[in-house]
């Protein structure tokens, strides 16, 4: 896809200008439904745990299959700290090929400094997430990054600023945005069909607790404990963050506040039309005015962290003429008969994609925007971080959605982002 010194094109090109014999394939020829490899899209991954290795082979609540199951995409090589992730992806994407092509790196670096690959998928902990996209960015990579986007506020801008900068392509993983029944519901109140809306409430679990104080245990083999810890600061190993638990710690991710909230408070945002804008006020609890978390726009909704009418994490809109609540499970709206509408053409109709991967892929060929670009991304997964940034400090806080930043809150505004562990750096 992108311009390399050599490359399997130029290297055919050069072959066949000065008369060398070879034998090409169909598939090598984009027959027989292949594609060529000079179409292809060369991709790498970097964290390859659980959720990256469903992204690279397939499975639950990954859109359309995993990458591999692309034609037009070619996987060369994974990241992983964990050597046991590494390997399992390794071996999965050479199975499907049937060779032993693929490489496995340690180091998220060595990837990046390759020179063959198009794009990356980044499925590491929250905590890498804003470093690993942007050295790729900066290595002329295109990024498919899970969500959360980022640790903080500032990283989210970093990342958003970067990748507008360089040119690149950036879908945040939010795939709900390439999901019908989302776009349908917000479609629905963009167009005012449940008149003014007053309130949305977003039911998702709450902040991750401040640290962890678990005692330290012997590093595993299979670990390099120094690199996955990376910009956090250093502790002991312990099996309660890695490799499963790690959610739960304000040094490596939001909670479920930014687990849930990032897919969640997105749609909220996006219903309201307010992907480049935010709240200005946001409340925690005080056991007396405000029972729930609150957050307050400019043009008077109000948004809660509060339970909906079904217990799965999904977002309720309170309008003057009606309600929508839409979740990966249902969609209810009253009136009832609002399940059925039909968005006229001369009506909003918000990006349509049909599933988070392939508009992705899509992007990169265009060059076009995609669904859930970085700046989409920014705006929402700061939502996230303002609900946290106002639990812990347990008091109201004003907010500045134009200038990202606390009015008049000198001690808010340390909150919008964190020194990193020596030597990363943004």
């Amino acid at each position: 896809m992108k311009d390399r010194k050599i490359t399997r094109r130029t290297f055919l090109k050069g072959t066949a200008a000065i008369g060398l014999p070879y034998v090409v394939s169909s598939s090598a020829l984009g027959l027989a439904g292949a594609v060529a490899p000079s179409n292809r899209i060369v991709m790498g991954a970097i964290g390859v745990g659980g959720q990256g290795t469903r992204h690279v082979g397939g499975g639950i609540w990954v859109q359309g299959g995993g990458f591999l199951s692309k034609p037009e995409v070619q996987f060369v090589a994974v990241c992983d700290v964990n050597a046991n992730n590494r390997n399992r992806a390794r071996d999965i994407v050479n199975k499907h090929y049937g060779n032993s092509d693929c490489a496995g790196y340690n180091d998220f670096r060595e990837l990046v400094a390759r020179q063959d690959i198009d794009a990356v998928l980044v499925a590491t902990p929250d905590h890498w997430h804003v470093l690993t996209s942007i050295a790729a960015v900066k290595a002329g990579m295109d990024i498919y990054c899970e969500k959360p986007l980022s640790l903080t506020i500032r990283q989210a801008r970093e990342v958003a600023d970067t990748v507008k900068r360089y040119g690149r392509i950036f879908q945040t993983g939010t795939q709900q945005r390439s999901w019908r029944e989302f776009r349908f519901a917000c479609e629905l109140i963009r167009n005012g069909y449940i008149g003014e809306v007053k309130s949305i409430t977003v039911n998702v679990g709450g902040p991750p607790q401040w640290s962890c104080n678990a005692p330290g245990e012997p590093e595993p083999k299979w670990l390099d404990w120094n690199m996955w810890l990376g910009p956090a600061p250093w502790r002991p190993y312990t099996s309660k963050i890695a490799p499963g638990g790690w959610m739960g710690y304000r040094d490596y991710s939001g909670g479920e506040m930014t687990n849930w909230g990032a897919h969640m408070f997105d749609t909220a945002q996006w219903a309201m039309g307010a992907d480049d804008s935010g709240p200005v006020e946001i409340i925690p609890p005080d056991g007396k005015d405000y029972k729930v978390l609150t957050y307050k726009y400019a043009n008077g909704t109000i948004m809660m962290r509060d339970k909906i009418s079904k217990n799965v994490p999904g977002v309720l809109f309170t309008g003057t003429e009606g309600k929508i609540e839409v979740s990966r499970e249902h969609l209810i709206t009253q009136p009832e008969s609002l399940v059925r509408q039909k968005i006229g053409p001369d009506e909003i109709h918000l990006y349509e994609s049909k599933n988070h991967p392939d508009n992705f892929l899509q992007c990169i060929k265009t060059r076009k925007r995609p669904a859930s670009d970085a700046e989409v991304g920014c705006r929402s997964i700061t939502v996230c971080h303002l609900g946290n940034i106002a639990y812990w400090l347990k008091r109201p806080l004003k907010w500045d959605p134009e200038k990202e930043r606390f009015l008049n809150d000198p001690e808010a505004d340390k909150m919008i982002a964190r020194s990193l562990r020596t030597p990363w750096r943004l």
